[in-house]
């Protein structure tokens, strides 16, 4: 008898959908976190992109700027359509930085090289070359590279400190063909 006047009553009893009221306030609380989840995603990724414009004016700039930074720090090559000549190198074994020294890592390697006119100096640098790779990994924990963020950061460790000692070239990218730790 809701919304009809009962003959002695005044009063008027209405019903208020209380489950109606519920729904419009998690709806409303979800059109909230979207909002602000893509307003800090804006934010976030839009930061960096505006540092990079600012950071390159020009594109002339911007070229010399790429050059100027790859000859004082080298990169990997992410052109792997283009990849250069490779120099193999022998198997490694070391031992991993630990407490008790009972781990040990197993791994070849291939150098890429910017050129193949490299390839001779690479020949007479061979054994600090080897010497370089052999302390670079022998530096590290098992903790440091069994994830693959540890690896990208071995091989960019390995490639600045090999392209550091070159000459007649760089290499372009460190390959593991076959990494095993014990």
């Amino acid at each position: 008898m809701a919304g009809k006047k009962l003959d002695g009553d005044e009063a008027v009893v209405e019903k208020k959908p209380k489950g109606n009221m519920v729904l419009v306030i998690v709806i409303a609380l979800l059109v909230v976190l979207l909002l602000g989840g893509g307003v800090a995603a804006f934010f976030l990724l839009g930061s960096s992109h505006d540092e990079a414009a600012a950071t390159s004016a020009t594109p002339a700039a911007a070229h010399q700027d790429a050059k100027a930074s790859d000859k004082k720090k080298s990169k990997k090559s992410t052109d792997h359509l283009a990849i250069g000549p490779m120099f193999p190198m022998t198997q490694f074994v070391v031992n991993l930085l630990s407490e008790s020294g009972n781990r040990y890592l197993k791994v070849v390697v291939d150098l890429e090289l910017s050129d193949a006119k490299l390839i001779p100096e690479m020949n007479n640098k061979k054994s600090l070359i080897r010497d370089i790779i052999i302390r670079t990994f022998s530096s590290k924990t098992f903790e440091e590279i069994s994830t693959l963020k540890g690896k990208d950061k071995l091989k960019d460790e390995v490639l600045d400190k090999i392209n550091e000692s070159l000459s007649d070239g760089q290499v372009k990218n460190v390959y593991f063909t076959d990494f095993v730790v014990q």
